[in-house]
């Protein structure tokens, strides 16, 4: 039977099923990315990104279309949490993270959506945004080295390294600016492919150890050499396996670090359900409200962390797909969540993202960090936030400190320190400092 005589519902089931596919392509480069610099598994970034994006359907009633995928917030507090915990220890945050959600969505349920505002203001919210930027300044720079990411060793030589990086942030860069259509969507995804082909090239050129030797011989000290990249890893890996998920393990310490963490997505979600309702001309917070969004938002977070993901969060990318292909039927986002479950299986699609050098991953760091802090900055020039005004010059200066400077407290029972400390004394700070915050 050809596609003109299949049933109208079926081509237009078809037609949904296309689109979903692409909406997961836009969302893919950020999705994988997070898991690939944190050291968590893309494929079970994939499962959980695709099962809470149901989730959120079903808590909203299939009402919102939005894509949910790992969120670049908690990218700093993973790093520290993998090195200092293990995985399933920085779960155990990542799930109290997603509790926190759901609480926060109880509460404006009770008090309405004001209570955001008034307990985390731009004030608290802006430089903790920055901090969570600035703390991985350093990683960014080392990978783009070619070093690992707390810099103790040599990866990729290092002149080698700075051309893949270049390359990587350079695309990134250009495709942002001048990228048409759909590549003004994708430029993580894009940069990425040019600096894996790069280092391809590279390879394949013999730009290796002894080209590097004459440039730069110093480089190669601890060097692990010579391929670039190494195509067994996809030869090896089958062609279907389940995701390797990991459960949390209780951590008290991991819970009071990462949790602060949360409160600056928190109010970024209300944002995102903003933006995404002046896309289709809808009132998402009216219906199906901001306290169910959120909700879902929570619960998609919490089930992702119990399996080993990373935190779930509304993507822009996808809000700017929809904006651009004016595909407004949330059920397009169904079959993106089942595009994502299904490549979870996948098992050379993980093998593969594996492959990708460090380099390149760096050069997208020196980006992606640097824009985080940025959007900290922008949070606070679009509040007119006075920073001169001595009660904001307080709590947006200690929160700098304490975060960039690694302030920790060490309680006996528990250590409190970095991106966690600082949100929780910004929130302290801003209910308990006599006065109001004025613009």
């Amino acid at each position: 039977m050809s596609q003109e005589n299949l049933p109208t519902d079926y081509n237009f089931r078809l037609r949904d099923a296309l689109l979903g596919a692409q909406m997961l392509f836009v969302a893919f480069g950020a999705l994988v990315l997070v898991p690939l610099l944190t050291g968590l598994n893309a494929n079970v970034a994939l499962f959980t990104a695709g099962v809470g994006t149901l989730v959120f359907q079903v808590i909203t009633r299939g009402k919102v279309p939005v894509f949910l995928a790992s969120s670049f917030a908690f990218i700093a507090p993973i790093i520290y949490g993998v090195q200092q915990w293990g995985i399933p220890g920085t779960m155990c945050g990542l799930f109290a993270a997603g509790l926190l959600y759901v609480i926060l969505s109880l509460l404006v349920r009770v008090f309405g959506s004001e209570l955001l505002h008034k307990v985390l203001p731009p004030v608290v919210t802006g430089p903790v945004i920055m901090v969570i930027g600035l703390v991985l300044a350093p990683v960014a720079v080392h990978m783009a080295s070619g070093r690992t990411g707390d810099g103790s060793a040599w990866l990729v030589p290092e002149t080698t390294a700075f051309i893949i990086a270049g390359v990587s942030l350079a695309v990134t860069i250009i495709v942002s600016l001048l990228g048409k259509g759909l590549f003004r969507l994708i430029p993580i995804l894009c940069g990425i492919t040019a600096g894996y082909v790069t280092s391809l090239g590279l390879d394949l050129s013999g730009f290796s150890a002894a080209t590097q030797a004459a440039f730069d011989p110093g480089s190669l000290q601890n060097w692990t050499g010579p391929t670039l990249i190494s195509i067994e890893k996809v030869a090896t890996a089958p062609w279907f396996a389940f995701p390797d998920f990991t459960f949390p393990v209780w951590n008290l310490e991991a819970i009071l670090f990462i949790v602060p963490v949360a409160i600056a997505p928190a109010i970024e979600h209300f944002g995102d359900v903003l933006a995404i309702g002046g896309i289709t001309g809808k009132d998402y917070v009216e219906e199906p409200g901001i306290k169910n969004t959120l909700l879902g938002d929570g619960i998609a977070t919490s089930f992702a962390a119990f399996l080993g993901g990373p935190p779930n969060t509304t993507y822009s990318e996808v809000s700017g797909a929809v904006a651009l292909t004016r595909a407004f039927n949330p059920a397009i986002m169904t079959w993106a969540a089942i595009t994502a479950v299904v490549l979870a299986f996948v098992g050379k699609l993980g093998g593969f993202l594996n492959t990708i050098p460090v380099p390149v991953m760096g050069g997208i760091m020196v980006l992606l960090f640097g824009a985080i802090a940025v959007i900290g900055i922008n949070t606070l020039v679009r509040a007119g936030t006075d920073l001169m005004e001595p009660r904001n010059l307080a709590i947006v200066a200690i929160i700098l400190v304490f975060g960039i400077g690694g302030m920790n407290f060490d309680l006996a029972v528990v250590k409190l320190g970095g991106i966690g400390l600082a949100g929780i004394v910004g929130v302290l700070l801003n209910l308990l400092l006599p006065g109001k915050s004025r613009g």
